[in-house]
């Protein structure tokens, strides 16, 4: 099950591109964005990476900082970077422990067929506490819609 709002968010320690580790509990930010995405280098993805680039600088000016999180390794999340000029940051969950922790990670379907992935999921998190799940997330228009969300609040 997918974590609540007015849950307390998960501590992990994930790798970079660059194979710099980043914990969660280090982060320094008001605001958290930490969302989790299928796979680097996918359509949707790519969609959903670019938006959060390109509004990069807007989120910060509300306190927020930007973490994605997939499968794969820290050559996968360079080659992504590289090929789309993306400037947030990305981190390996290479075995889905942290997506399962979060209750991202399980059955879904595509096509008629079923395989277990990550579930394109959102937390905003705010002192410790998820203020806002976005759950099946639509890959086009989520990074307006959470930068909504955040001047809101300010």
């Amino acid at each position: 099950m997918t974590l609540q709002e007015n849950s307390s968010s998960i501590d992990f320690s994930l790798a970079d591109k660059d194979n710099k580790i980043h914990t969660l509990s280090k982060i320094k930010s008001e605001y958290l964005v930490l969302y989790f995405y299928p796979k680097d280098n996918t359509q949707g993805c790519t969609i959903e990476a670019t938006d959060f680039t390109r509004l990069q600088n807007d989120l910060k000016k509300v306190g927020a900082e930007i973490i994605g999180i997939s499968g794969g390794n820290n050559i996968t999340k360079a080659k992504f970077c590289e090929q789309h000029n993306l400037k947030i940051l990305l981190l390996s969950d290479e075995d889905f422990a942290v997506c399962k922790k979060y209750g991202v990670y399980g059955e879904k379907s595509f096509m008629g067929k079923k395989f277990f992935g990550i579930k394109r999921t959102t937390f905003i998190i705010k002192n410790k506490k998820i203020i806002k799940v976005y759950e099946n997330v639509s890959a086009a228009g989520h990074g307006p819609q959470v930068l909504d969300f955040l001047e809101s609040k300010n």
